[in-house]
């Protein structure tokens, strides 16, 4: 019977369905079909491996060809089954033995002249195919990627002969050694490079190692910007889960996923001109947008208030479930968006409102007007808001062994604070539930008064009330104690910037 099967992998969001290629050659005029929901690129795969098989000195069966997609409802794109569509033809036409197919899945995009061309999104493949127990064949530039993933066996290809000399078990591929280093931090931007700004330092530490999200406040010039970027080189290193979902994020996006990243932290910097799409995701072939590329990672938002009002709106849903599904007529695609947000803003549509050197002319109504910018529900959800005075010059011009500690020093503090969240709580302080927060960050009977008038004073809704409380769990994580004491719920409740009346 002329018929062969071949296994492969589509794309749905950062998932990788399975997709068998079923080929049938029968009698009749010769041609080729592909049915199973194809969209144009598929469809043209038809000439792509015609042009293949013949180069690679194969027979092109003239037959009648049908190639079907399964299953039928999925939506096939892109040049991923040139390579199965091509083997399946040269098994149905007893040129390559058929039953030695279902061992294997196969992605990769054909030249015309049989050279395997690399594609997006062979990171989920992989995933996908170790749960399957198969091995994979992918292009050559795909296996450094494909080999991240424990646990399955990834073959790499230059051409379709070198395949099918391996399935001939003529020439058989060597399996591709799985990449495990880990990438060194010295290209990571160092936080003693940043002069002053011990309280907004100190607020850093406690947003890393409690995976909290910060808002800076300050006149321009005063070093947000640089607080920010030093931020990743103070977070705890990726677990394997952990940086697989980020890679597989990025694996899938426009730019692709290079090795050279692999265990690092994402460092989104969005322009304020960018849409709500840009930053969720979105087309009709849903794409990640910057919250999914900044999963396990940081989204840092320059000039918050210059951000369209209704493009900020889209992230409080995301901040909350760590998740963003986007629907569309004919699918719909769910991405992980597990970011810390970062902000920093100006206290005045000028900057200097509060400034030494009185330069402000801002009135009150312009003030309120530019903080109105940011909604009342989003400024909620953003757990610590610290203020970035003015540096003064003599702190400037001072020698640089008194700038204070480095990052190495800082991220010893927050993985040892942020293992003992984990033994206690097995996640980040910043991802408690309510009911968590009732067990773990537990405070005496004077404490709850002064946490009582405190939001009777700055009108604390409930969600920054238990926020506060996550702040100080991790703050007294921080210190290596048990239980959290005054000194730990002041420091929490003083990171609460923007609730105060004034910034003067």
């Amino acid at each position: 019977m002329s018929l062969a099967t071949a296994y492969s992998r589509a794309q749905s969001g950062i998932e990788s369905p399975l997709v068998t290629v079923e080929v049938h050659l029968s009698n009749g005029l010769p041609s080729l079909s592909i049915v199973g929901l194809p969209e144009a690129a598929v469809k043209e795969s038809k000439d792509r491996v015609r042009g293949a098989v013949l180069n690679s000195q194969f027979t092109f069966p003239r037959r009648r060809i049908t190639i079907n997609l399964a299953p039928a409802d999925l939506p096939k794109e892109g040049g991923r089954f040139d390579l199965p569509i091509a083997l399946g033809i040269l098994a149905a036409s007893r040129q390559l033995p058929a039953e030695t197919l279902a061992q294997y899945e196969f992605v990769g995009e054909l030249a015309l002249s049989g050279a395997l061309r690399p594609l997006r999104g062979v990171l989920p493949a992989a995933i996908a195919a170790r749960d399957a127990r198969r091995i994979l064949i992918v292009p050559q530039e795909n296996a450094a990627e494909a080999s991240l993933v424990d646990g399955v066996e990834v073959l790499a290809a230059a051409h379709l002969l070198e395949v099918c000399a391996h399935i001939n078990d003529i020439e058989p591929l060597n399996p591709v050694p799985r990449q495990v280093q880990i990438n060194s931090d010295a290209a990571l931007d160092n936080l003693d490079e940043v002069r002053g700004q011990h309280h907004a330092k100190r607020a850093l530490e406690v947003a890393a190692a409690g995976g909290h999200s910060l808002l800076m406040i300050g006149p321009p010039g005063t070093g947000k910007t640089m607080l920010a970027s030093r931020l990743p080189g103070i977070l705890p290193t990726m677990n394997e889960d952990e940086a697989l979902e980020a890679a597989a994020v990025a694996s899938i996006s426009e730019r692709g996923f290079s090795v050279e990243q692999w265990r690092q932290r994402p460092f989104r910097t969005p322009h304020h001109t960018a849409s709500g799409v840009a930053l969720v995701g979105g087309g009709s072939n849903p794409r990640p947008g910057e919250i999914s590329l900044a999963d396990h990672g940081i989204l840092f938002l320059d000039e918050l208030p210059e951000f369209d009002r209704k493009v900020l709106e889209v992230l409080r849903e995301p901040l909350e479930s760590g998740r963003i599904t986007i629907s569309r007529a004919a699918r719909q695609a769910e991405f992980p968006a597990r970011f810390q947000l970062v902000a920093a803003m100006n206290p005045c549509p000028c900057g200097y409102l509060g400034h030494s050197n009185g330069r402000c002319h801002c009135t009150a109504e312009q003030v309120q007007r530019y903080r109105a910018k940011i909604s009342g529900p989003l400024l909620d959800r953003i757990d610590m808001h610290v203020e970035v005075p003015n540096v003064p010059q003599a702190i400037l011009r001072a020698p640089s062994k008194e700038t204070g500690e480095n990052s190495a020093t800082v991220r010893q503090r927050v993985e040892a604070a942020r293992d003992r969240q984990t033994v206690r709580n097995g996640k980040a302080n910043a991802l408690l539930k309510n009911r968590d927060v009732q067990q773990h960050c537990r405070i005496n009977d004077a404490d709850s008064h002064l946490l009582e008038q405190a939001i009777d004073r700055l009108g604390l809704s409930a969600r920054a009330y238990h926020r506060i409380l996550k702040v100080a769990r991790t703050v007294a994580d921080l210190a290596g104690e048990k239980d959290i004491a005054t000194p730990h719920l002041t420091e929490a409740i003083a990171y609460r910037r923007l609730d105060r009346t004034s910034l003067n």
